[in-house]
């Protein structure tokens, strides 16, 4: 065996404990010195080489975790498309993050942070769902903007051959079956029953009515021509365009104005990085993300 010298001894031993300084609570760099005590031939050097190499490792692992900055956004599934691509450029623009998202009902996402659902960002597809978490005081003060807009259509399966131009059609009888998301949870559900009552179509058709629990499903049911007709968002009609197609918009005026509201849920721990996605989004490379995907600037308040 090839004995350490005296200075392979100090360098190593300083290397060591240099390690214990950045890593003090591992057990494994006090086992390192005890084991360095005892042997001293090239096997000892090996050993203390590979263990040191293993601090190494670990301690650049638990570095890159420590700096992971994640939070998690709980959307609109309307948004899921557009959202899912904001969220790779936003983490390309800022290294060491991660954006993690939820989607589904508005309602649903609202009643899940009202339940303490840990949640950092919350983008509505309507404004009742992001006051109903307001009047609770979970938004962080001055952090609620409204970023973007959308518009409600009628739709049906490309593959219809039952003819269907305006509102007032769906009551003929080959309309057997109507879907629109659930007005209780789903925004879209809502602007739908709201401009069906606006056209008193709602008593007339009610019974044809089929509930979807999210928007998107709303648009699956109309997409495998289970149903006859549909009342979507028109950014997932876009998005089905084969599928599906838009016999009318829906005028503005039938229903509340579909617009979206963002904002920083309160007590979040990561607060600086959900501003700073908040602001991407209303930002002007956010806005054209969104607008790839069919939704229209919400106008001057963003």
């Amino acid at each position: 065996m090839i004995d350490l010298n005296r200075m392979q001894r100090r360098l190593l031993r300083e290397l060591i404990k240099s390690i214990l300084v950045v890593d003090q609570e591992r057990e494994e760099g006090l086992e390192v010195l005890r084991r360095f005590e005892r042997l001293h031939g090239m096997r000892g050097f090996v050993l203390v080489l590979v263990c040191c190499t293993g601090l190494l490792l670990a301690t650049e692992i638990r570095a890159q975790s420590t700096s992971t900055h994640e939070i998690t956004v709980s959307a609109a599934i309307s948004l899921k498309n557009a959202f899912e691509k904001t969220g790779r450029t936003f983490m390309e623009k800022y290294p060491g993050t991660k954006v993690v998202f939820n989607f589904g009902a508005s309602g649903d996402l609202a009643r899940q942070i009202e339940a303490g659902a840990p949640v950092d960002v919350f983008a509505s597809a309507a404004q009742k769902d992001m006051d109903d978490i307001a009047k609770k005081d979970l938004i962080a003060a001055n952090s609620r903007k409204d970023f973007t807009k959308n518009g409600v259509v009628l739709v049906q399966p490309t593959s219809s051959i039952i003819p269907l131009q305006t509102l007032t059609d769906l009551r003929k009888e080959k309309i057997k079956k109507i879907a629109i998301g659930n007005p209780k949870t789903v925004p879209a559900g809502r602007y739908a029953e709201e401009a069906l009552r606006h056209h008193n179509l709602w008593d007339a058709i009610k019974d044809k009515l089929i509930f979807g629990e999210n928007a998107r499903q709303v648009l699956d049911y109309v997409a495998r021509n289970e149903v006859d007709a549909g009342l979507v968002y028109s950014t997932d009609a876009m998005a089905r365009s084969k599928e599906v197609k838009v016999v009318m918009n829906l005028p503005e005026g039938s229903h509340q104005p579909v617009i979206y509201p963002i904002g920083v849920i309160k007590g979040t721990k990561e607060e600086s990085l959900s501003k700073a996605f908040v602001d991407f989004v209303i930002s002007a490379e956010g806005q054209r993300i969104l607008s790839q995907y069919g939704f229209i600037t919400a106008g001057p308040s963003i």
